[in-house]
């Protein structure tokens, strides 16, 4: 092996034992099923708000984005970050303190499905049962996309068998996460947040003096028709530029919509310890979003300059653009000792992006079988013990269902992800909305808003959005538009909530203007 590998390998590695030996310290820290799958309610402002946006942004900070900017210009890439940070500051603002504040006075709700139903007084368990079973559908192939990620870095920068690599990566999140729980996963988060900004500002760096210059990445884009513009689409194959309608736009801000139903995110606002703090909170996760999705864009850009002056190969197409990163990285790396150990801590950082997103799902999914399926909806008793020990055994048969969805190493990782997004966001995020701001809303609208929800994401993806046209819209945006609608009009057809209900909504009310 070269030496430039051998020094990324040194960093990789280092990096990934710096995750167990988090798991093994946070592990002390769990005293019963709240502590492992909700750290115990204690999470640090910093740590809360940076490991929100770790576990949200995935690979797709430094693969999707700047893959997209490499290819089309600014127009894709940066509508999509704009819904995005909109999305990020919007949900930290309304929805952080009020859904602390509602889900520990709602007999302490631990988890998404818990706090619905316990919202909504539903003894049945009906919205526990249909919200766990979604967040186990979607979740379970996001996570698989998350090891699918990682066997393709570790085969493409090692020459790794796809399958030996991914498994080996599975394995190191699993590890920790079923080791130390949220707590773990949210204190890697922290620390991989931390990785994924040096990796950015290290790869703009060395970028745009290999490049020539910032001046020199920005005349390359000039000439390119369409690169700069926020209303057109540069075209690599024809060299020309494409139309990018009002329509394309609002339908790529959608994304933003996502945020009020993604349980690994709404997850952390349920855990920080003083909702006082969300403030600060609010402030370095959306500046933290706002900078390092611009700097993947700016990579994207510098990229393409590279391509253009030979310093490395013409990226051609969606999966080859994608890996802008790993081909900048691999170019530093021939620059010497110290180069190669920062090349590794880049791919690091792509690690970083990956692991982050999926120790998170491994836990909102093994809470919802563990802790709503069985506890909940199927009554099944166990001591404290025995409940920490399921929780763990829920979690490795969730992973070991992951992986066995990522061993096709041809499997699509973006859309995949896309899709959850869209499904976690319909279901989820009207139900949410209604539930912390409309005391009117019950059960029934609830449930009909999850059921709609989900079922117009897949009607829309695979039915109507082909037909393309003005049907071609993200199917997040109508999904959880029907998902309100749904939610309104069957809540002002049925019986209204009950006093108790009422008050507690009004209680909340009054306690989050404090």
């Amino acid at each position: 092996m070269k030496s430039n590998l051998i020094c990324m390998l040194i960093t990789i590695v280092a990096y990934l034992l710096l995750m167990i030996i988090v798991g093994i310290v946070c592990s002390r820290k769990n005293k019963d099923v709240g502590d492992f799958y909700l750290g115990g309610r204690k999470l640090g402002p910093i740590v809360t708000a940076m490991s929100a946006e770790a576990s949200d942004m995935s690979s797709w900070l430094l693969m999707g984005l700047p893959g997209v900017a490499y290819l089309s210009g600014v127009a894709d890439a940066g509508w999509t970050a704009i819904g995005l940070a909109i999305g990020t500051y919007i949900n930290w603002l309304i929805v952080a303190k009020r859904l602390r504040t509602y889900s520990n006075r709602c007999n302490n709700s631990i988890t998404i499905p818990d706090f619905f139903s316990n919202r909504y007084r539903d003894d049945k368990h009906f919205l526990m049962g249909i919200a766990a079973v979604i967040i186990l559908i979607f979740f379970i192939p996001y996570t698989a996309s998350g090891f699918a990620a990682c066997g393709k870095l570790f085969q493409s920068l090692f020459h790794i068998d796809y399958h030996v690599a991914m498994i080996l990566s599975a394995i190191i999140i699993i590890s920790y996460t079923s080791i130390g729980g949220f707590l773990a996963a949210s204190t890697t988060d922290l620390l991989q947040s931390i990785v994924m900004t040096i990796a950015l500002v290290i790869l703009v760096c060395f970028g745009v003096s290999t490049a020539g210059g910032f001046g020199a990445v920005i005349d390359n884009a000039k000439s390119l028709a369409g690169y700069l513009s926020l209303t057109h689409l540069h075209d690599a194959t024809t060299g020309g530029a494409t139309d990018y309608s009002f329509l394309t736009i609002i339908s790529t801000m959608a994304w933003g919509l996502g945020y009020f139903g993604m349980p690994h995110i709404l997850l952390r606002f349920m855990a920080i310890k003083d909702s006082r703090k969300i403030k600060t909170s609010r402030r370095i996760a959306s500046v933290w979003v706002v900078i390092s999705m611009g700097i993947a864009i700016l990579i994207g850009l510098i990229g393409n300059t590279l391509s253009a002056n030979g310093s490395i190969a013409a990226l051609n197409g969606s999966s080859e653009a994608e890996t802008i990163v790993m081909q900048i990285a691999t170019l530093l790396s021939e620059h010497g000792v110290l180069a190669a150990l920062f090349a590794g801590l880049i791919f690091a950082g792509i690690l970083a992006c990956t692991m982050s997103t999926s120790d998170s799902q491994l836990l909102a999914a093994s809470s919802s079988l563990s802790e709503n399926l069985l506890h909940g909806v199927f009554k099944i008793k166990l001591t404290q013990k025995g409940s920490m020990i399921s929780a763990r055994l829920v979690l490795l048969v969730i992973a070991a269902l992951s992986i066995l969805i990522a061993w096709n190493p041809d499997s699509s990782v973006f859309q995949i992800v896309s899709f959850a997004w869209a499904g976690f966001g319909a279901t989820f995020g009207p139900v949410m909305l209604c539930a912390l701001f409309w005391k009117r809303s019950n059960k029934w609208g609830a449930l009909a808003g999850m059921i709609a929800g989900g079922v117009t994401v897949f009607v829309w993806k695979f039915l109507i959005r082909p037909l393309g046209g003005a049907w071609d819209l993200y199917e997040l945006l109508p999904a959880f538009l029907v998902g309100l609608l749904c939610i309104i009009v069957v809540s002002l057809l049925t019986k209204a909530p009950e006093k108790e209900m009422v008050e507690e909504f009004e209680a909340v009310q009054a306690e989050c203007k404090q």
